[in-house]
């Protein structure tokens, strides 16, 4: 019986040892009736060491096999730690500073935070309805602040957009967010995310960006006129979606610094599940990432 936990210390004293860190993960993966890994349908067989066998396969396996914790040398209570750091830290924590917390080189750390981010952008698929805000940003740097070598020329004042990621966020008034990384911010590139994830009939409320003129064939769609100076007109603004890119910025530019285009996606699923998930007691938030631990990243993968 694993105790409550509410804190890092409680979290250490709830696993004390490897053989605690495992029978909480079977217990929350299996819930008492293993299934194989390589035929769902084989019979399992308990075999010693906490390995199981597959019948019909022949192949033998733990609670680690096809998960995030796949091949790894790290322990389980380290990865309990990272786990925790990541999901609970109001703003996360760099792949540096959780080297130095629980033992392990910059590069192990890195992964592990990528492994854990693989999962955290997993069940954000849910569609979005009621009072809905849309609004999309960039991320990157400015090109005024680029080493000489790297500026752009003609930048037009420094309000270049042509090296930034552009990122569309949805959320419920009230409710919750999801966040994609998109090519551009043209309609052929918005408008099929806001059908996937925001309920027709609802009623979206953006800025005057003319890529949302065609919101109108399925939703009820209100904007706010922010080239006019208009920023709230009753329940027309989009200030709530605006407050999330706040946290979003503040999170890369103080604890990250730097997040490539490739690896951008991860770090907006960090920061979604983040918010979502912010009204959750610690070990809530915790079993939540494990609970959707079989997503395995390879390092090829990750690095290719």
């Amino acid at each position: 019986m694993i105790l409550p936990f509410k804190n890092l210390y409680d979290l250490q004293e709830a696993f004390q040892t490897e053989q605690d860190c495992i029978d909480h993960l079977e217990e929350l993966r299996w819930r008492g009736n293993v299934v194989s890994p390589f035929d769902p349908e084989s019979k399992v067989y308990k075999c010693a060491n906490n390995r199981f066998r597959c019948k019909n396969t022949k192949k033998y396996f733990n609670v680690k096999t096809g998960t995030l914790f796949d091949s790894s040398k790290v322990e389980l209570r380290k990865w309990f730690m990272a786990l925790y750091l990541a999901s609970c830290h109001s703003k996360g924590i760099s792949s540096h500073q959780l080297a130095r917390d629980i033992g392990v080189t910059q590069k192990t750390a890195w992964f592990m935070l990528h492994r854990i981010r693989n999962c955290l952008g997993i069940g954000q698929d849910q569609l979005l309805e009621g009072e809905v805000e849309i609004d999309e940003t960039f991320v990157g740097g400015k090109n005024r602040n680029r080493h000489w070598d790297k500026k752009i020329p003609n930048a037009n004042g420094g309000k270049n957009w042509l090296d930034k990621t552009p990122v569309l966020g949805m959320i419920e008034r009230s409710g919750r967010l999801v966040a994609r990384q998109v090519s551009s911010v043209t309609a052929k590139d918005l408008i099929p995310q806001i059908f996937k994830h925001i309920n027709p009939g609802s009623t979206i409320y953006s800025d005057e960006w003319g890529a949302y003129g065609e919101l109108c064939l399925k939703f009820t769609h209100r904007f706010i006129r922010h080239n006019a100076k208009q920023y709230v007109q009753g329940r027309v603004h989009t200030n709530t979606i605006e407050g999330f890119w706040s946290l979003l910025k503040r999170n890369i530019i103080g604890i990250y610094h730097y997040t490539s285009r490739k690896h951008l996606q991860k770090y907006v699923d960090e920061c979604v599940y983040r918010y979502n998930m912010r009204h959750s007691e610690n070990q809530e938030k915790f079993n939540m990432v494990l609970s959707n631990l079989e997503h395995r990243l390879r390092y090829i993968d990750l690095t290719s």
